[in-house]
């Protein structure tokens, strides 16, 4: 069917008067209409993520209704019938959580939900500790405000593996979101098909959280914002809890608010996003500036040196929690004798180096927390939980800790005051760490590129570059010959599953990891050099300019 077609169909069809009011407004608008109706917003083990309006290729409620009915059909196949369902701040996150909720009623399957706005972790932890068979987040973690998502975990609270979700989107595509049966949330919840959790919940997650601090963050002052996200209450509280001596909130970011007016990006990584945050640090004097995204899952910090403040990279906080969460738990005999690190192929390869003396097992696994919990669901499995200390990646996201199944930025908003807190009682910062960890290993930077193809048209000309990269590898990056090129969707040499991921390594040590973005419009480019500072801005900058000639 064309998308006019479709269009029409929808015109005809949809009687929610908010789509029906985008409908129109789209109505004469060639390029909104094949934009939105082009294709089916497409299931994976990350979801649904779309922006937010009328068609199939957009978030709104029958989407939801259809993907929702989807796994409710494969759910009942294997007679599934509890379900976990949380929301972040988003605009229609309340909504979209409550028709997902009320789609499970309806098909027999009791949905527990969260009587407010809660991180993405909790969902994780909240499905394991009330043992669902399927979680369901509404997010759409660190994007601008015109997206939302839904996020689906499995009963161990890991994200879908790549089976399980090609099997749901059989029954996803299946369903026809105009004749899904709903029931108003008013009369489940009388009924008792969706149930409303306890906050004791709440507060078993803290304490799961709690188990993994290694050091009171007594004497440490931390100015927090939770970028208008689900942090503003959990990470106050842990920070409170385990000993930070005042805690300085941005006040304009820690309420709730899907508009996000203070960060268009709430994203961590964005130093824009952060403005707020450095400036009110600077005025109090803060130690250390915590950020976590929206749904509360990544981290973001900047840290006090003489000269003011450093934003630190998703990598260095993951080589320095590596580095302090290895030491500490050695020096206090709680490391156990293989300790497990992951991380994921795009991350820093340092964590890997300063471990090395830990005797450490070690697994790269691909992008997607995901396969990082997919890790220690299979140690679990021969009794071995217990050797896992620490996964990340470069996206600015970790876990300590086997309670839940993905990136926590709350145990990492508690573990960062803690660890800047032994290192302050040493009279250093984590700026000084993580020079010493460089003079020790090299300087190890690294830089994300990311280029955008938006709509329809952006779509096959991401798969035509791609295409044409395969067919002309290249001999050389920033003058060093290529050694090394790992092609995920044909490579057989590692235990992995394949993936439309191609890695170059150069004689020189150069690294290029070119991926095409899960979840937006974008192919993502992670450039690593580990010689002196002003050798890596240079070959930086030469790769940088290869990718601008060839991705055009």
């Amino acid at each position: 069917m064309k998308e006019y077609e479709k269009y029409a169909l929808w015109c005809e069809r949809v009687t929610d008067k908010a789509v029906k009011a985008q409908l129109e407004k789209m109505r004469g608008d060639d390029k909104a209409i094949v934009n939105a109706f082009y294709k089916e917003l497409e299931f994976g083990t990350g979801g649904l993520r779309g922006e937010l309006g009328a068609g199939t290729n957009c978030l709104n409620i029958y989407t939801i209704r259809k993907v929702t009915q989807g796994i409710a059909d494969c759910m009942k196949k294997y007679g599934y019938g509890k379900v976990a369902v949380s929301r972040d701040s988003r605009i229609n996150s309340d909504l979209f959580a409550d028709t997902a909720a009320e789609v499970f009623a309806v098909n027999g399957i009791t949905a527990y939900i969260t009587k407010e706005l809660m991180p993405t972790p909790f969902l994780s932890f909240m499905t394991r500790e009330l043992g669902a068979d399927i979680g369901v987040m509404i997010t759409a973690s660190h994007n601008p405000s015109k997206y939302n998502g839904y996020k689906v975990y499995g009963s161990d609270g890991c994200q879908l593996t790549d089976a399980r979700a090609t099997e749901m989107t059989g029954y996803i595509d299946a369903v026809d979101p105009f004749d899904v049966r709903v029931r108003p949330l008013a009369e489940c919840l009388k009924e008792g098909s969706v149930r409303y959790i306890d906050d004791a919940l709440i507060d078993r997650y803290i304490a799961a959280v709690k188990e993994q601090c290694l050091d009171s963050a007594e004497g440490v002052k931390a100015v927090y914002t939770a970028l208008n996200g689900t942090g503003y209450k959990l990470v106050p509280r842990i920070l409170e809890e385990t000993g930070v001596s005042e805690v300085i909130k941005v006040d304009e970011q820690c309420r709730p608010d899907g508009n996000f007016p203070t960060c268009p990006y709430p994203n961590p990584e964005k130093p824009e996003a952060l403005k707020l945050g450095l400036e009110l640090a600077k005025q109090r004097g803060a130690d250390i500036l915590i950020a976590t995204d929206p749904d509360a899952d990544r981290i973001g910090i900047a840290a006090k040196t003489d000269g003011g403040y450093r934003l630190l990279t998703g990598n260095e906080t993951g080589v320095l929690l590596t580095d302090y969460i290895f030491a500490r738990r050695a020096q206090n005999g709680t490391l156990p004798e293989k300790p497990v690190l992951v991380k994921t192929i795009v991350t820093t390869e340092l964590g890997f180096k300063v471990t090395e003396k830990y005797n450490p097992e070690t697994y790269d696994v691909l992008t997607g927390f995901k396969y990082i919990g997919d890790v220690i669901g299979k140690l679990e499995k021969k009794g071995e939980a217990g050797r896992f200390v620490f996964g990340f990646e470069e996206s600015y996201g970790c876990l300590a800790g086997t309670y839940v199944r993905d990136k926590d930025a709350i145990v990492a908003s508690m573990l960062v005051a803690g660890m800047a807190a032994y290192y302050k009682r040493a009279g250093k910062t984590l700026v000084d760490r993580i020079n010493e960890l460089y003079d020790l290993f090299g300087t190890y930077q690294h830089k994300l590129v990311s280029k955008e193809f938006p709509g329809a048209e952006g779509h096959t000309k991401m798969q035509t570059l791609l295409e044409n990269l395969r067919k002309n590898i290249p001999d050389s990056l920033a003058g060093s010959p290529v050694t090394e090129v790992v092609d995920y969707l044909t490579q057989d040499k590692v235990d992995l599953p394949r993936s439309n991921v191609l890695s170059f390594r150069t004689e020189s040590g150069v690294r290029l990891i070119v991926r095409p973005s899960g979840t937006e419009p974008l192919i993502k480019f992670y450039i690593t050099a580990s010689r002196t500072p002003d050798e890596n801005a240079v070959i930086i900058a030469s790769v940088i300019d290869w990718l601008d000639k060839t991705f055009v």
